[in-house]
């Protein structure tokens, strides 16, 4: 009988193993998990009309890959710095779908793509013409006073009768306030011009914003508007969503803009938003992006430096290069134009 016993467990042991594991891996949790990505040579996916090849060195985008986390990947997350579990509600609004998600990553980047596109074509003195159409609403935050106001796909065309063209001005605008003051914004919908007046209040808990921070109530505005570069810049980077690329879509940009080869035939990597102005801005994950560059051989990596903070990338990037023993160079970046001085100096 025992060994009756022993030899159907022997039989079906492997079928029973199979489907333990395969439950696992299709039971979602509430978290993302994210790890080391991939280093993404630049010139591989963007080309300006009429650029010469130089030999020898490249830029890099780093990336991090994510999805949803199962037992098995939330279980292997505690075994390394550099796999990070991410609560969905950080990430996620409340009732967005799979597709909304990507759609919202996807329009981040392509409005990143644009600015570093400016950045570039600017500071190589290229050109480039503009036609405004206002700041597009996409995301509305649940419990914040713009809701019970605005809609998505809105065009904010004013702050309390003063013009504005791009997101990065809306920004500004309506930063400086305090809980419970209001404005007044002209607003385009359906074709037709209104004023509406919303009020400030804390972003929600789950945000994580800073605590005396207020806003109305919106996230990831976009600057509606056409603009033509002369000449032409393509870019193809179809799988890759949010905004963390700008900065080192600028310089390759640049690179191929201007005479002489920026990186001097090192590896540059690196990771930051940029904005308009060239401000390079705080992106998540730089130690993990650190790994990608180190796997991939980058000479350089640069981090926002945020004007010296002390929880800065450029700082978090520099924890983990010595963390993991590379001999890459973590190097601080505020702005555009320092990033090029750096190369400049190579």
């Amino acid at each position: 009988m025992k060994q009756t016993k022993q030899s159907n467990w022997i039989k079906w042991r492997w079928p029973i193993l199979i489907i333990l594991l395969l439950g696992l891996y299709f039971t979602p949790l509430p978290y993302y998990y994210s790890q080391p990505g991939d280093a993404l040579v630049l010139d591989d996916v963007i080309s300006v009309d009429g650029a010469s090849e130089e030999a020898g060195g490249s830029f890099m985008l780093t990336t991090i890959r994510m999805g949803k986390a199962n037992p098995i990947f939330y279980a292997w997350a505690q075994f390394s710095p550099y796999r990070i579990l991410h609560p969905e509600s950080q990430l996620r609004f409340e009732d967005e779908t799979d597709e909304e998600y990507q759609h919202r990553q996807l329009m981040m980047m392509t409005d990143s793509q644009e600015v570093a596109k400016i950045v570039a074509y600017e500071q190589a003195n290229k050109e480039i013409s503009y036609d405004y159409f206002g700041v597009l609403v996409t995301v509305l935050i649940e419990g914040m006073p713009a809701i019970e106001v605005l809609e998505q796909g809105d065009r904010i065309q004013q702050v309390n009768g003063e013009s504005i063209r791009t997101a990065d001005e809306l920004i500004d605008r309506l930063t400086g306030y305090e809980k419970g003051d209001n404005v007044t914004l002209t607003i385009e919908r359906e074709g037709e011009l209104m004023e509406v007046t919303v009020g400030f209040s804390h972003f929600p808990e789950e945000m994580n914003a800073p605590s005396d921070r207020v806003g109305i109530g919106i996230q990831a505005p976009v600057t509606d508007r056409e603009v033509t570069f002369n000449p032409d810049v393509h870019i193809d980077t179809s799988q890759i969503g949010g905004p963390s690329a700008g900065l080192m879509f600028s310089l390759e940009i640049y690179d191929q803009l201007t005479d002489g080869n920026l990186t001097k035939g090192y590896l540059v990597a690196g990771t930051g938003t940029i904005r308009e102005d060239g401000t390079v801005g705080r992106i998540g994950g730089a130690a993990q992006k650190v790994v990608a560059a180190d796997r991939a051989g980058a000479d350089y990596f640069l981090a926002p430096f945020e004007d010296g903070a002390d929880d800065s990338n450029y700082n978090e990037a520099v924890l983990a290069a010595e963390d993991i023993g590379t001999d890459m160079e973590i190097i601080p970046i505020n702005r555009f134009e320092e990033a090029i001085e750096f190369l400049e100096s190579l």
